[in-house]
């Protein structure tokens, strides 16, 4: 997603979809540190915009690869979550709705690719100091529990 197409999702008369996934290799989870808004220079969840005609579990795969160069598994569906911003006077600037799996890789050999600015694996032990969105801490903690029990 570069800039014009960012800056074109403000004040739309839509949401737009966005698909994710939470990817998980020897217990550790994969962040990666966004390269382009929105969110710039924070970590996130591997993820973007659902193309037409791409099935919602082909858009994480296909995000994830893009991202950081790995090949993923769905594990399932975490949950859905709305991404929703509104200036002074109450008009909806961004709206965004947020599709997150929980996915296995294959390998540990991530590379920052496309929006990523860098990638890296974490334990939910550091959560408390990336500074992530609630909703991402959230996310990350449901697919845990999510992989334990398939």
């Amino acid at each position: 997603m570069d800039e014009s197409t960012t800056a074109g999702r403000h004040y739309p008369d839509r949401p737009f979809v966005g698909v994710g996934a939470v990817v998980w290799h020897g217990g550790r989870f994969l962040l990666i540190k966004r390269g382009k808004p929105p969110r710039r220079g924070q970590w996130s969840i591997p993820g973007g915009g659902q193309e037409l005609g791409e099935s919602l579990e082909e858009a994480a795969i296909r995000e994830v690869r893009e991202e950081t160069g790995l090949r993923v598994k769905i594990v399932g569906l975490v949950d859905a979550v709305d991404s929703i911003s509104r200036d002074a006077g109450g008009r909806v600037n961004f709206h965004m709705t947020l599709i997150d799996y929980c996915a296995v890789a294959e390998t540990d050999a991530a590379v920052a690719g496309s929006d990523a600015a860098d990638v890296g694996w974490f334990g939910l032990e550091d959560l408390a100091g990336l500074a992530l969105w609630s909703e991402t801490e959230r996310i990350i903690r449901e697919s845990r529990s999510l992989l334990d029990k398939g």
